[in-house]
């Protein structure tokens, strides 16, 4: 199977929730998609946890330590036009 991207996994979670929330799909095939769903659910899970492990990584002070640095307003993020 080919290597997923976060962004593509969470559509396609997306995607299975809203067929679930239907209603419409028979007991067996909702469980299959059930299951695949958690599936996903748990990958993002762990990109997301590895994501926040490298963010601290490289915020962290020359002794190591975590440096919590506020995130700009989004205005305040781009260049001026």
């Amino acid at each position: 199977m080919a290597k997923k991207s976060f962004e593509q996994s969470l559509k396609q979670l997306e995607q299975i929730v809203t067929e679930l929330e239907s209603g419409n799909l028979p007991l067996e095939q909702a469980l299959k998609k059930f299951e695949e769903g958690m599936e996903l659910s748990k990958f993002c899970a762990q990109k997301l946890d590895e994501t926040e492990r490298k963010i601290t990584l490289l915020m962290q002070d020359n002794a190591g330590q975590p440096v919590e640095k506020p995130f700009p307003p989004e205005d305040q993020g781009k260049g001026a036009d």
